[in-house]
């Protein structure tokens, strides 16, 4: 065990050795050097040995050579120095670049992981000396907020970062969900009494939340029936051949079920002959569709017909008298 010059930092090298003679080295500290054997002296023939490289998690690995000199050769068919991470495969060789060699020069070397290998193999023999290389490596840390994390955002609403991570806020009237990345909204307890007025997505016609599950509840006295009118624009996240797996809208009026609702072909218009309304509206964890919106309007059997006034149309829950 060695330290690097800052207390904080520690340098941890198991050396395993195989009858064979192959050398792997594992490297776990924030930074440290890898060597060629022997060097600045020139190195042995028949070589085999390997560095792996890991730091934290959140992390990547940046690799630069401050000396390179190795046996040249067609493809790199003699000696070489193999850098790989996931599907990253540098390989380098010879005394300077040419069209069949490459040398790293001060070009480094970035993983987009927190592993790295490096390997270093040479043939039986060298015709004259060669000094071998040094090469110096560093934890690099991933800045989560700007990268993508499977080709989508890392964070729904607000991202943070921070070394070595980072961690995600919503807008107001949001709430985190479990997994620490999506932003959900509470909206189990809507209950509608009035007569008429609007319902909507939250946040329509912007993107609805995900990870959400959303009541609302028309309560009107008996001898009310309600009907619902959806808008044109309906957009919910849907599947070609599987109805409705993703988001929906369902519908119950007393024994009736209407739904589920998805895609983007609105319900229309839908006369429940009920004074009860139960809507269940679900989304998942992924998607950006508009939502939905629709007007309530009820009839006595003794009354004429409640409508919403103008101003319950702008409302994006909207309640109207």
């Amino acid at each position: 065990m060695r330290t690097g010059g800052m207390g904080c930092f520690w340098l941890f090298v198991l050396c395993l050795f195989s009858p064979a003679g192959a050398n792997f080295t594992e490297l776990t500290g924030m930074f440290g050097q890898i060597q060629s054997p022997n060097y600045p002296e020139g190195y042995p023939s028949d070589l085999d040995s390997t560095w792996n490289i890991t730091v934290p998690t959140g992390f990547r690995i940046k690799l630069y050579f401050m000396h390179f000199d190795l046996e040249p050769s067609y493809l790199c068919e003699y000696d070489y120095v193999k850098v790989m991470s996931d599907d990253l495969q540098e390989t380098f060789c010879g005394r300077e670049s040419t069209d069949t060699e490459r040398i790293p020069g001060q070009e480094f070397v970035l993983t987009n992981s927190n592993t790295m290998t490096v390997t270093f193999k040479t043939d039986f023999s060298n015709e004259e000396r060669f000094t071998g290389f040094e090469a110096h490596y560093s934890a690099v840390d991933i800045d989560e907020c700007v990268e993508k994390l499977d080709e989508a955002l890392v964070c729904d609403h607000f991202c943070h970062n921070y070394i070595g991570g980072f961690y995600c806020s919503c807008r107001f009237s949001y709430i985190l969900h479990s997994d620490n990345r999506t932003c959900k909204v509470e909206c189990r307890d809507n209950v509608f009494t009035e007569k008429s007025g609007v319902i909507s997505s939250p946040d329509y016609p912007y993107s609805y939340p995900k990870s959400s599950d959303c009541l609302y509840r028309i309560e009107l006295e008996e001898g009310f029936t309600i009907s619902l009118e959806f808008a044109d624009i309906f957009d919910l996240e849907d599947h070609p051949d599987v109805p409705c797996p993703y988001d929906y809208l369902k519908i119950k009026a007393g024994i009736k079920e209407f739904g589920p609702y998805c895609g983007d072909k609105s319900p229309g218009k839908i006369d429940t002959n009920s004074s009860s309304i139960h809507i269940h509206f679900h989304s998942d964890d992924s998607g950006d569709n508009q939502g939905w919106k629709l007007t309530f309007t009820s009839v006595g059997k003794h009354s004429g017909k409640f409508l919403p006034d103008p101003e319950g149309n702008r409302r994006s829950s909207g309640r109207s008298q």
